[in-house]
């Protein structure tokens, strides 16, 4: 698989001074340790436990064996120049049930990854939930569903503040709660399993509540002293419209709007998009005056997760809107939103189309709607068919990808978005949730038997990225 590659002269692209780099990962898709430092169960360790769930029948319970193995992954990063580090941390680790008295061993392990991270010279980015809720709290409370969450949630940031805030400074609240919602709630396809057409939105809903009362508590309580950063990530594809029709153009905007305005509007506008609440009506939750005080204007950095672009289109007369809009974000039945590729577009493992120029859009997107934040890019990367030949992983098709998906990147810059950051997805291969093992994102191949990792050639690129902040050839 190769893809085409951009033009030699635009191959020594040097980005802005103090620009981050840095990689990605998440406690449940690396960590493994599932029972042990006192880690309570988590509902992707019952979702990858539930027969028919995950496509290759494995789960989580090792994963990369970072929970026994981190030392040597910290080295790893070293090794390869590595600025900054994206990870999470497994809310059960420290709180087995969600919610009471704090685990000290989960609290020591974090403490101590973080040293090491510092040791290196790496600066830790730390994403407080990326789904792996406590499952007392879905057995017992509901999870998501529960409007009482958002007091557990800002509790166990709480935590997490007093004991890692004076060496952490850029924390995430939540990492991509637009899965959590429909893949959780509305499709089944992930962690908690559940389907239906009202879910998604209170799920979603009462995040945005956690999220605003954390942000609130770290403001009023920590940041003057600790001097953190503090905001939310969210994902999006991007939408082009199929044709230049006003039909097509509004389709394609409002697909984006029930995608990343969904989150994004309550963050920086205080309320969802106006679309959204004519077409899904008394099904989207009302905010209240207090939660609009604490989620407006709570996001320090806008944090972006993108890895793809989909034509959008008005569908045609008859069709089925649940078929044509496929993976878009929000409910399908609530967009009328057709999507389609171009046939031309080459895919990654994932079947995602590459389309760079998407990257660049969306970028100016968020950068025109919500009055030119400061974007951390804190996800962007491909999985691909990588094995290991004569003991080497030569992925230059990673690379061809990194390369054309960071020039958009710089183009963007060029053009006045104010991008600060990069983080690619992935460090090394890992748990792809309900792919199981079967999906390539990282840098370092991890053959998952043994635990062996072995720097693909897209980590010497990376480096060298990292080193010059130019991009190579």
């Amino acid at each position: 698989m190769s893809f085409q590659k951009v033009h030699h002269e635009a191959a020594m692209l040097e980005f802005p001074k103090n620009f981050v780099w840095g990689t990605a990962t998440s406690s449940y898709q690396i960590e493994g340790g599932w029972m042990e430092g006192g880690k309570g169960w988590s509902i992707w360790d019952i979702f990858a436990h539930t027969p028919g769930k995950i496509i290759d029948g494995t789960t989580g319970d090792v994963a990369c064996d970072h929970y026994h193995r981190y030392r040597d992954d910290v080295a790893l990063m070293g090794a390869m120049g590595l600025k900054a580090y994206r990870f999470s941390i497994a809310w059960p680790r420290i709180l087995p049930t969600g919610r009471g008295v704090a685990n000290k061993d989960g609290i020591r392990f974090y403490s101590d990854l973080i040293d090491a991270l510092l040791e290196r010279g790496i600066e830790p980015w730390i994403t407080l939930y990326h789904w792996d809720l406590p499952a007392a709290l879905q057995m017992e409370l509901d999870g998501w569903l529960y409007p009482g969450m958002a007091d557990h949630f800002a509790s166990y940031a709480a935590l997490c503040f007093e004991h890692f805030g004076d060496r952490v400074k850029h924390w995430i609240t939540f990492n991509e709660p637009w899965v959590v919602s429909i893949l959780g709630h509305g499709q089944g396809v992930f962690a908690p399993g559940r389907v239906s057409h009202v879910e998604p939105y209170v799920a979603a809903h009462n995040i945005l509540r956690a999220h605003g009362k954390a942000v609130a508590l770290y403001r009023d309580r920590f940041q003057a002293r600790q001097g953190g950063q503090i905001a939310l990530v969210n994902n999006c594809d991007w939408r082009e419209p199929l044709t230049d029709s006003p039909e097509d153009r509004d389709a394609a905007e409002r697909a984006v709007q029930f995608f990343l305005g969904w989150f994004a509007d309550p963050l920086y506008r205080g309320e969802y998009p106006e679309i959204m609440r004519r077409r899904v009506g008394e099904r989207l939750p009302r905010f209240s005056p207090d939660d609009v005080s604490r989620i407006r204007g709570s996001n320090d950095f806008f944090g972006l997760n993108h890895y793809t672009t989909m034509y959008a289109s008005l569908p045609r007369p008859g069709e089925d809107v649940r078929l044509a809009a496929r993976g878009n974000g929000g409910i399908a039945e609530d967009q009328e939103v057709r999507l389609s590729t171009d046939p031309s577009w080459q895919k990654t493992t994932m079947d995602w189309p590459i389309v760079p120029w998407g990257f660049r859009k969306l970028l100016q997107w968020i950068h025109e709607r919500y009055d030119a934040p400061d974007i951390i890019v804190t996800e962007n990367g491909c999985s691909l068919d990588d094995r290991i030949v004569e003991g080497e992983v030569r992925d230059q098709s990673r690379i061809d990808f990194l390369r054309g998906y960071i020039q958009q990147c710089h183009e963007a810059i060029r053009q006045g978005v104010r991008v600060k950051g990069y983080f690619l997805w992935s460090l090394m291969d890992n748990y792809e949730w309900s792919s199981g093992f079967t999906k390539r994102f990282g840098l370092h191949y991890v053959d998952f038997p043994t635990g062996k990792r072995v720097p693909k050639s897209s980590a010497a690129w990376y480096s060298r990225l990292m080193r010059t902040n130019t991009l190579p050839e």
